[in-house]
């Protein structure tokens, strides 16, 4: 997969965040698997995190100032220190949006990156931004992930139904 494919399939990603979370109601979006698990809206918080102060921050750093170490993030702690569950879901969920739509026009506006540029991260070691972007899509499929299971398992105690029948998740 190459660059540009990768940002298309961002560029996708934002429709299936869209419509795999708008109109989720609260009960639903605040609701947690198990003590410590993540619900919807602190994902939607975190995506919206990461996609401001994380990847695209990551990348614009290692074109412009790649000899500099990357700034320093902390997605665990900015649940908290954030306060996401404070947060408004839709409102949080457009602002991701947004941002994913300013991430895409950056990319596409880049002018002869160079996407093999090595840059060493303290715990990944070399890294470039060619992995970094890869990365970010990863990202959004684990996030897919994340969130199809909590929908399922979401479903699955409100309806109180035997899911069999659907397939073995």
């Amino acid at each position: 997969m190459n660059q540009t494919s990768i940002i298309k399939e961002l560029l996708k990603n934002k429709g299936v965040f869209q419509n795999l979370l708008q109109g989720t109601i609260e009960e639903q979006y605040t609701w947690r698997p198990d003590e410590g698990k993540w619900c919807l809206l602190e994902v939607i918080c975190h995506l919206y995190d990461e996609e401001k102060d994380d990847f695209r921050v990551r990348l614009k750093h290692c074109f412009r100032t790649p000899e500099l170490p990357l700034p320093a993030i902390h997605p665990t702690e900015w649940v908290s220190e954030r306060k996401y569950m404070d947060r408004d879901f839709d409102t949080m969920l457009d602002k991701f949006l947004h941002e994913r739509v300013l991430s895409i026009e950056w990319l596409s506006d880049l002018q002869s990156p160079n996407w093999k540029e090595v840059h060493l991260h303290p715990k990944f070691g070399i890294m470039t931004p060619e992995m970094l972007l890869a990365n970010w899509l990863a990202h959004d499929y684990l996030h897919i992930r994340q969130i199809l299971k909590l929908k399922y398992s979401y479903l699955k105690k409100d309806s109180k139904a035997d899911l069999s029948y659907a397939g073995e998740w």
